[in-house]
């Protein structure tokens, strides 16, 4: 990915998408409003089913943890999607999303065979 400038109003629109993917599997997300956004990136606000919370740096490099939170120290590790990123720090998402598409296709597989 390269370093991609957008506007103002779109970042909010993209972390939106984003976060609207996985809020199913999340206790909070959310724009991280305390969070200063740029017209390079912008903070998510993530609390998982473990109660962690995570400040996420989405950028058009990735998505990476801004750890821990506001002490302004990013992580190196970047991830090409937030599914990567949660599946990676989250077990309780990483089930919640299994169990998700699980269902999914068994539905799937019913209506299919109906």
């Amino acid at each position: 990915m390269t370093d991609q400038v957008l506007d103002k109003e779109t970042w909010p629109l993209e972390a939106e998408a984003a976060l609207k993917d996985v809020r199913g599997h999340v206790r909070e997300a959310s724009v991280a409003e305390d969070y200063k956004s740029t017209n390079r990136r912008i903070y998510l606000r993530i609390t998982t089913y473990e109660g962690e919370v995570l400040i996420v740096e989405m950028s058009a490099d990735g998505f990476r943890v801004a750890a821990p939170p506001n002490s302004g120290t990013i992580s190196d590790t970047k991830y090409e999607t937030l599914y990567a990123l949660l599946d990676s720090v989250s077990n309780r998402y990483r089930q919640s999303f299994g169990e998700e598409l699980t269902t999914k296709l068994r539905d799937l597989e019913k209506k299919r065979q109906g």
